[in-house]
Formats: C-alpha cells, sequence, structure tokens
C-alpha cells in the first residue's frame, strides 16, 4: 500500500489522469472497496459562497469524476449536496454529514471524496470521529491530493494535521474579520441594519428617519413610557387609539420597504432598550456562546451582554429621540418593573390591585421586599407578607404579615396632606398632559390620512397615465386605484369612531370644575371613579421607599418613609386588636364589676355600669346576663354573705375527699339543700355534723364514686 500522495498514482483503467490534476493513487483502491459505494461530499459555508463562488462548488461535482476513473460504477456514486450553504463547524443541522457518518459506521460506504478535509469538517471532534470510524470499516478518505487509509498510522497521522490546519484556518478567518469589524466599530463606522426610526444618508452618516409620520410613533412610544412607567400601558394606548407602528424590512424583494402593523410588548422593550435612539453607537451588545443540550448536540446562543461589558460605546455619535440619560432611567424603570427576576428591586410600574404601597415596601428584619399576597373570595382582603427568610429555611415564621389597608391608610392620610398646598398645580398638570397625549395621537392619525390620501393619489396617477387601449394594464391600475379608495374611507371611518370614544377635550367650564375639584382632593381621591392603579403612580411620584419595622410597643407597626426628595420621617400605625381581644373586657371594667359586686346585685350592676357611659364588647347596653358573664369569666363573687353552717361547694369536696362533681350531682338530687341568688352565682351549702356523717357512711359504702380527683365526674 502506498504510504502517503507523494509517489505517482496510477489508474488502473485509465493510466494517468489529466495533467492540470494531481496524482491520485490507485493502488489502495481495492475490489473490497468498488463493492461498497463512494460518496461525494458537498458544501460550502454560507450561501452566499453558493451564489458567488461557484469554481469551488464545480470542483466539488468533478470529483464524481475521478470517482468514474477510480472504475467505481455510476450507479454506485452518491452524490450528497444537501449540506450547501452550512458551516462545517459543527455537525448540528448537517443532515448528510450525519448520514454520511452513520453510513460509514455501518460499513455502507467504500470511499468518501472531498476536495479538501475543511469540507467535510472543521471541528476536530467531527474529524477525527469520523477518522476513527473510517479506519474501523476500511473506508477510504480520497481528497485533490490523494488517497488515503485511515487504518495506516502514517496516513490516519497527516489525516489529523489536516483537521487540525483546518480548525486552525476557521479561527484565523474568523479573527482577521471579528478584528476587522472591532477596528471599523471602534471609528463609529461599521455598518448594520439600523431600528426603524433611523436611517442612513447618502454620506453614510446615521440621521432621523424623514418620514415625519415614523419619527412621530418612535416619539410616541418613549413619551407614553415616560409617563406610564410602562411598556404593557405603551401597547394598551396604541391599541385603544387604533395606532399602528411601522417596521423596514431588510433583504429580498421587500427590502428597504416600509410595514405598518400593531404594536407588541417585545417591540416596545426593543426600543426601548436599544441606545441608538439615544444617539449611542454600540457594538458588542450581544455575545455568542456554545451550550450543550438536553440532546447532548452543541448548540450557539446568543445573550444579552451588560452595558459596562460592550466592546464599542460612542456617546453623541448621531441625532437621537431621547437623551442617555433617559435611557438609563428607561433602563432602571424596566428593571423594576420585572416580577420573575432572581433579584427584584424596589419600585417599578403601577399595577393592578387593591394595595397601595406594592413595589415600595422594604421588611426591616431581613432588608427584602415585602410581597403583596390577596385572601378571601376573589382577592379582596391582601396583606403585605415578607417570608424571605422562611422561603430559604432560615425562619419557621413571616418577618411580617400586616393588613394592606391598615399601612394604605396610613399613608394616604399623609400624602393627601403633604400634597395640599399644590392641589390646584397638580390638577393643572395633570389637564396638561391628557391634552398633550390626545394632541400626539391626534397627529400620528393625521400623519396616517395623510399617508393614505398620497397613495389614493398616487394609484390615480398612475391610472391615468396608461394606454387606455392597453386593458391588461389599465384594469389592474384600475383595481389598485379603487383599493386605495376604499382604504382612504376607513381610515377615515375608523378615526371618526375613535375620536367619538376616546376624545378627551376639555372646555373652560370643564378645566373650571376640574380646578375646583382638585381643591377637595380627598373627595377625589376616594372616588369611586378613581382607579388603583392611579393612585399608585401618585404615590410613586412621591415616595421612593418605605422601610417597615415592628414598633416597641405592641400592635404598633412604624414605617421608616423616604420621599423622593430624600427627605425622611416616620409613621407610626396602631395596629387594631386582635378578634378574641376585641371581644374582652378591659380591665378598667372587670375591676368596676369587682367593686359592684360586693353590695349590688347583677341588675344593679348593669344599669350603674350602663350611668356611668360604658359600653359592653357586643351590644349597645349591659343587661344582667353580661354582668353574670363577667363575673363568671373573672371568678367575682357576690354580695351575699355567708350565713351560719353554710359551706361552698369546694369546702365539702375537700372535707369528704371527693371531686365537685360528686357535690354538683346531691345539689341536683336534692341529698345536698344549697341556696344561690341567681343563676351564675356560687351555691351556699347548709352544713351539719349529722349531714356530715350520713355522706361520710355514703363515701364509705360507696364503690363507684372517685375520690380525690377535682376534675372526675360521680357515677352513682
Amino acid at each position: 500500500m502506498c504510504r502517503g500522495p507523494g509517489r505517482p498514482l496510477l489508474s488502473e483503467a485509465a493510466g494517468r489522469t489529466r495533467a492540470e490534476d494531481r496524482p491520485m493513487s490507485a493502488t489502495q483502491v481495492q475490489p473490497l472497496h468498488r463493492q461498497r459505494p463512494a460518496y461525494v461530499y458537498i458544501r460550502q459555508s454560507t450561501m452566499g459562497q453558493v451564489r458567488h463562488h461557484q469554481e469551488s462548488t464545480e470542483r466539488q461535482y468533478a470529483l464524481q469524476q475521478k470517482a468514474l476513473e477510480l472504475q467505481w460504477p455510476a450507479d454506485q456514486i452518491q452524490i450528497l449536496d444537501r449540506d450547501l450553504g452550512l458551516s462545517g463547524a459543527h455537525a448540528t443541522d448537517r443532515q448528510d454529514f450525519q448520514r454520511l457518518v452513520a453510513d460509514v459506521s455501518m460499513g455502507r460506504v467504500g470511499a468518501i471524496f472531498a476536495l479538501e478535509a475543511s469540507r467535510l469538517a472543521r471541528s476536530s471532534l467531527d474529524w477525527h470521529r469520523l477518522i476513527e470510524i473510517c479506519a474501523l470499516t476500511q473506508t477510504l478518505v480520497i481528497d485533490e491530493d490523494g488517497a488515503y487509509d485511515p487504518g495506516d498510522f502514517n496516513d490516519a497521522l497527516l489525516l489529523g494535521l489536516k483537521g487540525t490546519l483546518a480548525q486552525a484556518e476557521l479561527h484565523f478567518l474568523r479573527a482577521r474579520l471579528q478584528g476587522g469589524k472591532l477596528n471599523k466599530a471602534k471609528k463609529g463606522e461599521l455598518r448594520f441594519p439600523l431600528p426603524v426610526g433611523l436611517s442612513h444618508d447618502a454620506a453614510h452618516r446615521i440621521v432621523l428617519d424623514p418620514d415625519l409620520e415614523v419619527q412621530g410613533a418612535v416619539r410616541l412610544v418613549f413619551r407614553l413610557f415616560r409617563e406610564t412607567g410602562s411598556a404593557y400601558a405603551v401597547v394598551q394606548h396604541f391599541a385603544r387609539k387604533g395606532l399602528l407602528f411601522p417596521k423596514r424590512a431588510y433583504g429580498g424583494a421587500w427590502d428597504g420597504r416600509l410595514l405598518w402593523g400593531h404594536l407588541g410588548h417585545s417591540r416596545v422593550l426593543g426600543l426601548l432598550k436599544n441606545p441608538s435612539y439615544a444617539g449611542v453607537y454600540s457594538f458588542g451588545r450581544y455575545q455568542s456562546r456554545k451550550e450543550i443540550s438536553a440532546g447532548g448536540e452543541v448548540r450557539t446562543q446568543t445573550r444579552r451582554v451588560a452595558m459596562d461589558a460592550w466592546r464599542v460605546t460612542l456617546q453623541d455619535h448621531h441625532e437621537g429621540y431621547i437623551p442617555w440619560a433617559e435611557f438609563e432611567r428607561n433602563q432602571e424603570l424596566l428593571a423594576r418593573n420585572r416580577t420573575n427576576g432572581a433579584a427584584m428591586v424596589l419600585g417599578g410600574a403601577a399595577r393592578e390591585g387593591l394595595a397601595l404601597l406594592q413595589g415600595l415596601l422594604l421588611c426591616a428584619q431581613c432588608g427584602r421586599r415585602i410581597s403583596v399576597r390577596y385572601t378571601g373570595n376573589g382577592g379582596l382582603y391582601p396583606t403585605y407578607d415578607c417570608t424571605a427568610l422562611r422561603r430559604e429555611g432560615l425562619s419557621t415564621r413571616s418577618c411580617l404579615h400586616v393588613r394592606c389597608d391598615l399601612l394604605d391608610a396610613a399613608m394616604v392620610e399623609r400624602v393627601l396632606a403633604v400634597l395640599q398646598p399644590a392641589q390646584i398645580e397638580l390638577a393643572a398638570e395633570v389637564l396638561r398632559q391628557l391634552e398633550a397625549q390626545e394632541r400626539a395621537g391626534s397627529v400620528q392619525w393625521q400623519r396616517r390620512l395623510e399617508r393614505a390620501e398620497y397613495e389614493a393619489q398616487l394609484a390615480q396617477r398612475r391610472y391615468e397615465e396608461v394606454d387606455p387601449s392597453n386593458r391588461l394594464v389599465a384594469s389592474t391600475l384600475e383595481k389598485r386605484w379603487n383599493d386605495a379608495l376604499v382604504q382612504r374611507e376607513e381610515l377615515r371611518k375608523q378615526w371618526a369612531e375613535i375620536q367619538s370614544r376616546e376624545s378627551i377635550t376639555f372646555t373652560e367650564e370643564q378645566r373650571a370644575r376640574v380646578l375646583a375639584l382638585a381643591r377637595d382632593l380627598p373627595r377625589l381621591w376616594n372616588a369611586p371613579s378613581t382607579q388603583p392603579k392611579d393612585k399608585k403612580r401618585i404615590l410613586r411620584l412621591l415616595i421612593k421607599d418605605i422601610t417597615v419595622e415592628p414598633g416597641s410597643e405592641p400592635k404598633v407597626t412604624v414605617l421608616h418613609v423616604r420621599w423622593q426628595g430624600g427627605a425622611c420621617e416616620d409613621v407610626r400605625v396602631t395596629r387594631p386588636p386582635a378578634a378574641p381581644d376585641q371581644v374582652r373586657y378591659p380591665e378598667g371594667v372587670v375591676q368596676r364589676v369587682r367593686e359592684l359586686a360586693r353590695t349590688l346585685s347583677n341588675e344593679q350592676i348593669a344599669e350603674a355600669l350602663n350611668r356611668e357611659g360604658r359600653r359592653p364588647s357586643k351590644g349597645a347596653t349591659f343587661q344582667a346576663s353580661i354582668v353574670r358573664w363577667i363575673r363568671y369569666a373573672y371568678q367575682i363573687p357576690g354580695r351575699e354573705l355567708r350565713r351560719g353552717g353554710e359551706r361552698t361547694v369546694q369546702e365539702v369536696a375537700d372535707t369528704l375527699g371527693v371531686s365537685r362533681g360528686v357535690i354538683y350531682y346531691w345539689i341536683a338530687r336534692g341529698r345536698l339543700l344549697a341556696r344561690r341568688q341567681d343563676q351564675g352565682s356560687c351555691y351556699w351549702i347548709a352544713w351539719t355534723d349529722e349531714k356530715e356523717q350520713e355522706l361520710r357512711a355514703l363515701v364509705q359504702k360507696s364503690s363507684r364514686i372517685q375520690k380525690g380527683n377535682s376534675h372526675s365526674k360521680a357515677l352513682l
């Protein structure tokens, strides 16, 4: 066998090959190889190479002729060309390469024809795996330099070097290309597709889109986000007003064409996160990384890079829609708006829900953000709950659990007091903002109608300029003119409908009424028409954050408020007593009943408490039954005095050594004579020596009386 491509290579059937071709060894091609098919693998890295570098494609297809010269039957030569336009850096998505590896591993391939090693693979892992399988199945590898037997040590060594050089070549090419792009980007001259609203002029400079409708749509997005602080609110405003948002097509037959459609949430986030709108030229905002998928495949994932890790950042590079400071504020607000982040921060956009301080509260114990938990039927009873330590297993209870309405009411009262001097100015500013929003939407609609009018006039001019006898073209242009007219009328109807439904206009009388209403801000705040989201927006304008700390006194919570201007103050909130404490009588009432019970009956005590202006926990006035319950609950004795020879139930039970239940049993059966002033008062038992001897004898004879346990019952 030939050990390398250096020897003259002869063909058994056709003699020498063409003079312009390199010699190829025929001594290595054995009948065993010709009994199996020959695979001609064809690949180019990109579709641009396929279109513009057709010489390389022709040379690869010419390998089929070499297989014929090496005496492979024509029906045994298979062309694998489905990987044209795919990179050889990895085997993912290369169907023909995967088929090649599978057929070689099953011994179905006699030889692999490729123009060079890099055509098969530029990854050492894929290349060496293929070479090792070829050595096991006695499959040849043939390129324009010669034929190689991977089972031979010297040929395998040479193939390994070729694979390594192919991978190194890919690295050098990428390094040169990336270095050139980076050098051009540092000068701000690297061109890339611009976002909608920006374009290149004749001097290749970045300028604002000359289309005023496009500019107005982009400016409206930033203005709405500045006012609402929510990307979803921007989407809702565009949908409510029936506004469309543009995008430009890049590449293909639609290259450069302006397309209008509905604005989605992802589009709004794309605008807000793109620094080009702030006049900044940036490079390296995204980075590609290789990751191993669940199926074991190596995939390239593109991820966003942090702002401080961008490779190029050139401020004031071109005219923008917003300043750089506003762009940074937008990024901070978007981060605060996230609810699925690993570490949620304070603030964020105002959301639905009854908890007005949501997103503003910090726990003084753990320093984490306090969340809201909605309980009850339909979530009508929200509570502020901090469970960070419990979720992490550091505690068995919540740091804080308090009703939302208690803290909200205290902060609203304080905020209304702060806003009292500036109520008129606040109302006037709200009116100005509403009118500005309405004007911006109207301008966009007017530009949209103007564009529709232009399209109708353009279709009309094209129809009028065509030769009337050319009916094939005239009929088509006439249809386009009619469609443009119909589209114009539909837009006018939509605009009229939106104006009647969504238009906000203020007359002088309405303006005066709003300003008068602003003088009574608490009534406006508590009006049913004022939504919780609007209240939250006002609170976020004034309050930066609130740290909640349990007070030193019971049932007291301290709110450490930090206002937006930097001022700080404490607000104390007294929580209501618990449900059992609300029905429990205070110590003053119990002590008063204890004093009156020495000389008065239950009815007289109730009358005295009512005269003193005291009120029970339930009901309007004290009754004898309430006084009886207080005396029973707090063991308050009555006014009656012990008569001669009388004893209490406990004294008789201690004398006989039985339980109190036995004594009550004897009283109920008439064996003991006892008296009580009224229901609920204590028993006074008539006691004599004869009665004591009688009962002692009864206790001695009975085996059913449980002696010595005051909590047991008597079974007689």
